[in-house]
């Protein structure tokens, strides 16, 4: 059993929770409701003993805890002192009695991931290995934070299986969520959080339409318009289709382990890419290619903005027309910072801020944060906020430039509906007035906009370039 009473921390109201075995809670809260908050609690941040008693052997998915795992892998990281790049931990090492659980095992396709490291897992296969790192470990309450991010379809409805099975053997879930899609199926009970309380909780059969109402009326913090942010250039001005990118027969492997091949790409200005498909088929590694931040960058039959990759062209240079944001780029964000130096980082196309920005562009970086409802963190350390605003704070990093090619690998991650909508929205903005070119990468239907015209559809090794008009 997993009971609150009477808890107030900073930002946080609880005045009664209590959650048992064989029931399968879902908290949802949009990014300024005070569920951060609570989830923070969770990652070491209970300080009144007497407002809470937890479950004797908790397991906990948040995406602080696989932050540290990501650091911990770097730590470790070999790869100087091998003729070879170091592929981290096998991923058999963070599952206990794997014998036992191989059914649980082969319901989310890792059975024959198990011998590949760590890092060469992508982003969604990392965040199935953690939770299963829990369940096997023998979890008797599970605490998860938005465990649907960065999978793909399959794999969500093969969570939503996971949990009704573990809630029927009469583990207690609590799962916390952002986006009302993401509630899952077999979910027995519900609450939301509003205005930093849980403000309504009850049984999922007759508190629902309430809790969707009340999420719904949520505002965004994401209140950006193109006119009074994005800089027009010569650059980002209609161009007559110039071309921005030329893959020839592209292919990505990890050692022997071929990711795709036979990639032909041609972007053009304007040819707004949607990228989809299953997690670990190559979407984020040919996005790293793309950007430069892959070595095999340098092996590819890449053109970039004009220039061969390989022929002595600046990276530097590059990376000044491009907007990034990728899981990736935020696992690396681990430098110390307050959240206008983030921002204003983007300027200068570094992790962290080592230039000393001139007053227009302090100037310019605090009126991103208004924008974003944040003008009130400027100062606060980057480590300290929430994961949905450290991903706001990353898209404004990638967006103050005003580049002319916006790079975006599930750049909505830990953004609730609203915050998406608006994002998406202002993405909108930006294809209808030309100002740049967008590639984002996707695995929610609910992201497919209309201002797509292609779409690249990976599927295990090879990949198809459809036309949306």
């Amino acid at each position: 059993m997993l009971h609150i009473s009477n808890l107030q921390a900073e930002g946080l109201v609880i005045d009664r929770f209590t959650a048992h075995g064989g029931e399968l809670w879902c908290l949802l809260g949009g990014n300024d409701s005070g569920l951060a908050a609570f989830i923070d609690l969770f990652n070491g941040g209970w300080k009144r003993a007497e407002c809470i008693a937890l479950p004797t052997k908790l397991g906990l998915l948040s995406f602080q805890q696989q932050q540290s795992i990501f650091e911990a892998e770097l730590r470790r990281d070999d790869t100087d002192f091998l003729n070879r790049i170091d592929p981290g931990t096998p991923a058999r090492s963070f599952l206990a009695d794997i014998d036992r659980h191989r059914e649980q095992i082969a319901l989310f396709q890792l059975d024959d991931l198990l011998d590949r490291g760590y890092r060469q897992l992508s982003s969604g296969q990392a965040r199935k290995l953690c939770l299963l790192q829990q369940i096997t470990a023998g979890a008797d309450f599970l605490v998860l934070e938005n465990p649907f991010e960065g999978l793909d379809q399959d794999s969500c409805r093969e969570l939503n299986q996971l949990l009704s099975r573990l809630r029927d053997q009469g583990l207690g879930i609590l799962v916390l969520v952002n986006n009302a899609l993401d509630i899952p199926a077999g979910a027995t009970h519900l609450g939301l959080f509003a205005h930093g309380r849980l403000h309504l909780q009850g049984p999922a059969a007759e508190i629902r339409e309430e809790i969707l109402a009340g999420h719904a009326a949520q505002a965004p913090l994401f209140r950006v318009a193109v006119d009074d942010l994005w800089q027009r250039t010569a650059e980002n001005q209609p161009g007559g289709g110039r071309n921005l990118i030329t893959l020839r027969n592209g292919f990505a492997r990890y050692g022997e382990v071929e990711v795709f091949n036979g990639l032909d790409l041609c972007i053009d200005q304007g040819d707004h890419t949607l990228v989809t498909g299953p997690n670990g088929c190559g979407k984020s590694t040919l996005l790293q290619i793309l950007t430069g931040d892959h070595p095999l960058c340098y092996v590819n039959d890449l053109i970039v903005f004009g220039r061969k990759r390989g022929s002595g062209e600046s990276i530097w240079e590059l990376k000044r027309q491009m907007g990034i944001v990728s899981p990736d780029l935020h696992r690396n964000h681990r430098v110390s910072g307050n959240a206008l130096a983030i921002v204003l980082s983007g300027l200068f196309d570094t992790i962290g801020l080592y230039d000393l920005p001139t007053r227009a562009q302090q100037q310019q970086g605090r009126l991103w944060l208004d924008r974003l409802g944040m003008a009130a963190v400027a100062d606060r350390p980057f480590r300290r906020l929430s994961y949905g605003e450290q991903r706001l704070l990353l898209l404004a990093r990638a967006l103050i430039k005003s580049p002319q090619l916006l790079l975006l690998d599930e750049p909505t991650q830990g953004l609730d509906e609203a915050n998406r909508k608006a994002l998406l929205d202002f993405l909108a903005q930006v294809a209808a007035e030309q100002l740049a070119t967008i590639v984002y990468i996707s695995h929610r239907r609910d992201e497919f906009r209309a201002f797509f015209r292609r779409q690249i559809r990976f599927h295990r090794g090879a990949a198809r370039t459809e036309g949306r008009d």
